[in-house]
């Protein structure tokens, strides 16, 4: 059997894909890639890639080819090796068997990811391998990989004309929202100071939530309402009833019973996600029309 044997992992290693869109109604988020962006990326530089990687957190990954298997990284800013020798970020390789990848910590970015050229063995659950540890789902067993773990991988796919990989234009500038539905619920004063005042990314971070530090304290004279709950979307930005903002994310709960003041629009996610704790957040309002017109 091909696989990989995972020798060491970081907080929150797991096996995500496209996701399961369309079962919010059920109560089950979508998941997948927190930076879908480059997720994608890693699949195009193989050419031919299983619609199932591995996503790795700030502390990087450690594994073992258990037989020959082509593998593509990307994602943030990572330092990699292959039996001891250094590799440019981000990279393509074709790993022999008993191959040592290291995966370690880099200049910049939260999230990488690992594809192969084949499709990662296990079931999928709703339609999906994606790993949801908040509803304990997909993956191995709803869990993240852990130091031992084996990830089986199925037959080699039709190869493909891969692309060289080559780093991603840096993108900076504010985050683009849209307002809420919940926007008027503050007052012009607050609404101004939301764009124009900056937040700051806290360490509480996860696949469910950022939550922002307020430092020139924006919605300290805010009326915070607890409302009824109703859905909610990756990219709510959530006002908490002590006036901290929360930005969803792709493990998000289903509702939500706090104002959203706005939403992230799909295409600044990716980069909003690779944040790391302590970075500035401006955000600037667009149009629906506007952020549908965006592209990645």
């Amino acid at each position: 059997m091909t696989g990989i044997r995972i020798t060491r992992a970081g907080p929150l290693v797991t096996l995500q894909d496209a996701g399961r869109p369309g079962l919010l109604r059920h109560g089950i988020s979508a998941s997948g890639p927190m930076d879908r962006t480059a997720f994608e990326r890693a699949g195009g530089w193989l050419g031919a890639a299983g619609t199932t990687g591995i996503e790795f957190t700030t502390a990087g990954l450690g594994l073992v080819a258990e037989g020959s298997v082509a593998i593509a990284l990307d994602g943030g800013a990572f330092e990699l090796s292959i039996d001891g020798e250094a590799k440019p970020w981000p990279a393509r390789a074709l790993l022999q068997p008993g191959a040592v990848v290291e995966i370690r910590p880099g200049s910049a970015g939260n999230y990488g990811y690992l594809r192969f050229d084949r499709e990662v063995d296990i079931a999928p659950v709703m339609g999906s391998r994606a790993t949801s540890c908040i509803a304990g789902i997909g993956g191995f067993g709803g869990r993240a990989l852990q130091v031992g773990d084996v990830v089986p991988l199925g037959a080699t796919l039709p190869r493909g004309r891969g692309q060289h990989p080559t780093p991603a234009a840096e993108r900076d500038g504010p985050i683009r929202v849209v307002w809420g539905i919940h926007a008027d619920r503050f007052d012009d004063v607050i609404r101004q100071r939301f764009v124009t005042d900056g937040f700051v990314v806290s360490p509480q971070l996860d696949r469910m939530g950022v939550r922002l530090a307020d430092p020139h304290r924006v919605f300290a004279a805010a009326r915070i309402l607890s409302l009824v709950s109703d859905a909610v979307v990756p990219g709510d930005i959530q006002i908490l009833g002590d006036g901290t903002p929360i930005v969803l994310m792709r493990d998000h709960q289903p509702t939500g019973g706090y104002p959203r003041i706005a939403t992230v629009v799909s295409v600044d996610l990716d980069r909003f996600a690779q944040l790391r704790p302590g970075a500035p957040v401006r955000f600037e309002p667009v149009t629906v029309a506007h952020a549908e017109g965006l592209k990645p």
